[in-house]
């Protein structure tokens, strides 16, 4: 029985070689890296760069469009010579150019609420990258408090099978001079055994959370989180009233929602010019020559002011209307729902955080009870007056109370990073 434990808590090669795959990451390293490396910030990105070229071209459309021209044409004729009454073989050649420019002097304020429409998208795309941007940091630290929290409760863990191994030697010694039986010795190997099955569990967690934290960050192999400073819960220095009207005004989930409202209410005006006139002035210059070159060529020029009006389009632009009214209500329902749902996700969270708090504090102190119980039923086990059940349940209790404590923290760190996320910044 010895020698199975001694091997099974001997590490092997391939144990060793693993750990030292482990690339090590500070919370703010890996935000960093993961920032670089997240398809969705690129994309993100991405479409920022779309809405800004969107809203050069709605600009553009109020600057008069030039455009140039040039052709030649090369071909033979025939014609008979009346004198000699033979044909004679000539040729008809053209060379052209021209050069032509027209502005729209009026569009029924089509321009004016399209270039409305590409700032609002554009607003609305960099709120989208903002709130990405939490997003991923959120992804990231879930993954680096919960590979914390698998070292923590490990060492939890170590220490249960430090107790466990102690607690066999005792059951062996007592068995020894009589003072105890066969089943205080089983019961202290079972013991002893669930600890360590427990053990490997949380290595398995933790390497899945590093692997996790890896393919965030763009690494292929496992991050090992390095904190850069305590990981203990910290009170909030903002009001919980002042959150949630920051939070209402300037979470980027509710900016979007806004801008989106924006290019809907844009879109309505954009439906109404087809109800206006367009008013379009043109201009062209052109030269001519059947000879390859400038001399002797034939110029022309024209300017040319016209106007339209669709009097009847087949209903289509009351429809354009219906379509964009339709959208805009959509758009101003989803911005109210928006508002309502950070604010109830901020409350949660807020809640949250206040009960973890309390949670934490009684953890701590439940801690300190259960390590005290388990210093009496120690001695009192060494001296005979209590059974190994009591010893162990003692021990047992010990366990639950160190790793609630430990799950209670980082909860309490994991809602903090919500709340963040939700609100768009740092608190």
């Amino acid at each position: 029985m010895v020698g199975l434990l001694a091997l099974t808590l001997t590490p092997s090669l391939s144990a060793a070689q693993e750990e030292s795959s482990w690339v090590s990451m500070t919370l703010e390293e890996a935000m960093d890296r993961a920032l670089k490396a997240s398809p969705q910030i690129v994309q993100a990105q991405g479409t920022i760069r779309n809405a800004a070229a969107s809203e050069r071209s709605a600009f553009g459309a109020y600057l008069p469009s030039l455009s140039a021209n040039a052709s030649s044409s090369l071909s033979s004729t025939e014609r008979l010579n009346p004198t000699t009454g033979t044909p004679v073989t000539g040729s008809a050649d053209s060379y052209s150019a021209g050069l032509s420019a027209s502005w729209d002097v009026f569009t029924g304020f089509r321009r004016k609420n399209e270039r409305m429409r590409a700032q609002a998208e554009s607003q609305s795309a960099e709120a989208q990258l903002v709130g990405q941007r939490f997003t991923v940091e959120l992804s990231v630290a879930r993954s680096f408090f919960e590979a914390l929290r698998a070292e923590e409760l490990m060492t939890v863990a170590k220490a249960r099978i430090e107790r466990a191994r102690e607690g066999v030697e005792a059951a062996e010694r007592r068995l020894a001079v009589g003072s105890a039986t066969r089943s205080d010795v089983l019961r202290s190997q079972l013991e002893l055994n669930t600890a360590q099955e427990s053990l490997l569990q949380l290595e398995n967690q933790r390497l899945t959370s590093g692997l996790t934290l890896g393919r965030l960050v763009g690494t292929d192999g496992p991050v090992d989180p390095a904190p850069s400073g305590p990981l203990e819960p910290t009170p909030i220095q903002s009001s919980r009233e002042d959150i949630i009207s920051s939070l209402v005004a300037q979470a980027p989930s509710v900016k979007s929602a806004e801008a989106a409202v924006l290019s809907a209410d844009a879109g309505i005006g954009t439906a109404r010019s087809q109800y206006y006139p367009t008013v379009r002035l043109s201009a062209g210059y052109d030269w001519f020559n059947q000879d390859f070159g400038f001399a002797g060529g034939r110029t022309s020029w024209s300017v040319r002011l016209g106007v339209s009006y669709p009097i009847f389009d087949g209903f289509q632009r009351e429809g354009g209307m219906i379509r964009a009214t339709t959208a805009a209500e959509v758009s101003q329902a989803q911005l109210l729902d928006t508002r309502r749902a950070v604010r109830s996700e901020a409350e949660r969270v807020m809640s949250q955080l206040a009960l973890s708090e309390k949670r934490v504090t009684m953890a701590r102190q439940a801690v300190e009870v259960a390590q005290e119980d388990l210093r009496v039923q120690q001695e009192r086990y060494r001296l005979g007056a209590t059974t190994i059940l009591e010893l162990l349940t003692s021990q047992a209790a010990l366990v639950e109370a160190q790793n609630n404590l430990v799950s209670l923290r980082f909860d309490y760190l994991l809602s903090r990073s919500e709340l963040e996320s939700v609100l768009g910044r740092k608190l």
